[in-house]
């Protein structure tokens, strides 16, 4: 996600999310269409950071089921809220990571989006141009568990997406198994964390990448690329570029 500053106030904050996340009807139509390239009815999806869930309702309009998870108090309620009477989505308030347990949480209170279980996340924003102003005030410990594990628990998704943050190797480092479509942010201040993320993908099986920039919600390149063109884009990408999503196939 983007670090523009939210007003001060979890509760501000996260009533701009839902307008901004779920609000705009020509971006709730390109999300779609990204989407419907991954996803078709009746197939399961992951929602790994789902926030206040502009995600998971994407993937309930293209006919998937949905297993969402967000371990921050103010999101997880509004999860509920929108979709937890929907018997097609399951909520958990957990954290996604390489181990079963738990682990911290830091909350940026005026800007959600953007809260962390990484530390190297937050030592990498600090006086990084376009993170003025992120403070992260407050710290909770959270229930934490692994893909691995939802996947023995709800099934082989056929498309998981991931956003949390600068953990996102942490999530991909509890998967063992090789899934048809996985997406996972990466940040312009954090290269590293996409390379690792794309070095776990490599090991699982030949998956090749594309990558969608900023919220664009479309593809940048003309084709799927190995993992190291991947590497190289987003390596030679300015600053100000500042965040993605890298989506991951395997050849059909």
């Amino acid at each position: 996600m983007n670090a523009a500053v939210y007003p001060k106030g979890t509760a501000k904050a996260l009533s701009r999310s839902l307008r901004v996340y779920h609000g705009d009807a020509a971006r709730n139509a390109a999300m779609d269409a990204l989407y419907g390239n991954f996803l078709k009815p009746g197939d399961l999806a992951f929602d790994i950071g789902a926030h206040v869930g502009d995600r998971t309702s994407c993937f309930r309009r293209l006919g998937a089921r949905v297993v969402a998870l967000e371990p921050q108090p103010g999101p997880a309620r509004a999860l509920r809220l929108i979709h937890g009477r929907d018997p097609q989505v399951t909520l958990i308030q957990a954290a996604c990571g390489d181990r079963e347990g738990s682990v911290a949480l830091r909350i940026n209170s005026a800007n959600p989006t953007v809260s962390t279980a990484s530390a190297a996340f937050i030592g990498a924003a600090h006086g990084a141009g376009g993170w003025e102003g992120q403070i992260w005030d407050r710290e909770v410990v959270v229930a934490c568990t692994r893909l691995d594990t939802l996947i023995q628990r709800h099934g082989l998704p056929d498309f998981v997406k991931i956003d949390v943050e600068g953990f996102e190797a942490h999530v991909l480092a509890g998967l063992t198994y090789a899934l048809p479509a996985v997406s996972f942010e990466f940040t312009t201040i954090q290269r590293d964390v996409a390379e690792a993320c794309l070095a776990l993908l490599e090991t699982l099986g030949p998956y090749r990448f594309n990558l969608a920039l900023g919220e664009d919600q479309r593809l940048v390149l003309p084709e799927f690329v190995e993992a190291e063109a991947m590497g190289a884009y987003i390596r030679a990408l300015p600053h100000e570029a500042n965040s993605g999503d890298v989506y991951a196939v395997l050849p059909g």
